[in-house]
């Protein structure tokens, strides 16, 4: 089939995703934030009358006692707490079953999320599985479930996948060899806390890769085919904030100032891209993680410029109004040489804080395979600006690649 028909192919399919998801309810979180937010969580948890509460987390976070304040917390309020610490990154189904069979063992009423996107991702499967009464691959897909979730709650350690607001959750299927999406407004938990406090200990790699993380979300969800006002606010907002913010945070863990404007603009483009989507970076990055483990907001930060280079012929004037809105330029200049401003401050971001322009794990004979899964769930999935073919995945690919002597 022509390249032309397979375009006018995926457009109809995004313009009948974007009929159906008018009819999606907008659910948000109530959000505490700020300094203390995530003990003020337990309060209002043990005002609904909740009285038995899964924390779903990993072991590295309870090692290092981040959990221990918001369990006594809870403790103080009157709610019992089971403490379920087995989230890996990109955790499997077989995880998230693991922890659906310790809240029922302990008959717990309700799950709290502390950690990254992958415990808050965990988390919000095993409640809604939970609510139910159906296996975490029972899930899989759009709007599978009928009743709402367990009272979920969330306490993001990282400022980066805003998973605190979207609709989504991503599990790994080891088996298949790939990532599933369980997307459904039932999702969103009741209430978030947004406490940088709780960040402050967080290795800078991880806070350069979270960030970046965020970044992509924010900027995919601005270049999307279904971009809002609201969503560009939110988008914008969120962009320059990062921008601002985030090389500060790498460099001092401990500026405060930085990690709640980091915080907060994870929690904005989440905003943004649950309504507005994301787009070949993620699909791309996906890749990545279900093949190599590669960390999510890592393998963002590797594919992000590559494309936006890609793109820039057919959002260049989006790009621009990014550029001006971050303080990169003035919207009197060219608007071409704007928006390869912005493209070039992502590269200098990547540099500045460590990341490297290539993936060690990726080997030439994937390139085939990674290539057509990332073009099934781009083309399939997100309402891309300017749809890619299969030798020009391929060709960005092969730009990350390992140098070899």
């Amino acid at each position: 089939m022509p390249f032309s028909l397979q375009v006018l192919f995926y457009k109809s399919l995004m313009l009948m995703t974007k009929c159906v998801m008018k009819f999606v309810p907008d659910a948000k979180p109530t959000v505490l934030s700020g300094e203390g937010a995530s003990l003020k969580l337990a309060g209002t948890i043990s005002q609904l009358g909740l009285k038995k509460i899964l924390i779903v987390t990993d072991a590295m976070l309870v090692k290092l006692g981040v959990i221990s304040p918001v369990e006594e917390a809870l403790k103080a309020q009157g709610v019992d707490v089971i403490i379920y610490d087995g989230v890996e990154p990109d955790p499997s189904f077989t995880v998230v079953e693991a922890g659906l069979e310790m809240l029922k063992q302990h008959e717990c009423d309700s799950v709290l999320a502390i950690g990254g996107g992958s415990s808050i991702d965990a988390a919000k499967v095993v409640a809604l599985a939970a609510s139910n009464n159906k296996s975490p691959r029972q899930l899989e897909g759009r709007f599978v479930a009928k009743l709402p979730a367990l009272p979920l709650f969330a306490i993001p350690t990282t400022a980066g996948t805003g998973s605190e607001v979207t609709v989504a959750a991503v599990i790994s299927d080891p088996q298949a060899g790939n990532k599933k999406l369980v997307l459904d407004p039932k999702l969103v938990p009741m209430a978030a806390a947004l406490d940088p406090k709780i960040m402050v200990g967080l290795p800078p790699a991880i806070t350069a890769a979270t960030g970046m993380d965020a970044l992509t979300h924010a900027v995919e969800a601005y270049l999307s085919e279904f971009a809002t006002k609201e969503t560009d606010a939110y988008a914008l907002s969120a962009t320059k904030m990062i921008l601002d913010n985030l090389e500060a945070a790498y460099n001092d863990g401990g500026n405060l100032a930085a990690r709640e404007a980091m915080v907060m603009a994870s929690y904005y483009a989440g905003l943004a891209f649950t309504k507005a989507f994301v787009g070949y970076v993620h699909a791309i990055a996906h890749q990545f993680g279900a093949k190599y483990h590669t960390p999510h907001g890592f393998a963002n930060a590797l594919v992000l410029p590559h494309i936006l280079e890609f793109s820039k012929d057919r959002v260049s004037g989006r790009l621009a109004s990014l550029a001006v809105a971050c303080g990169l330029g003035e919207a009197s200049e060219n608007e071409w040489a704007l928006a390869q401003k912005f493209i070039d401050k992502v590269w200098a971001m990547n540099e500045a804080m460590g990341i490297p322009k290539t993936l060690d794990a990726l080997q030439v004979h994937d390139i085939q395979a990674i290539s057509e899964a990332a073009m099934h769930e781009g083309n399939y999935t997100y309402p891309v600006p300017k749809y890619m073919r299969l030798e020009e995945c391929q060709d960005i690919l092969r730009k990350l690649l390992p140098v070899t002597d």
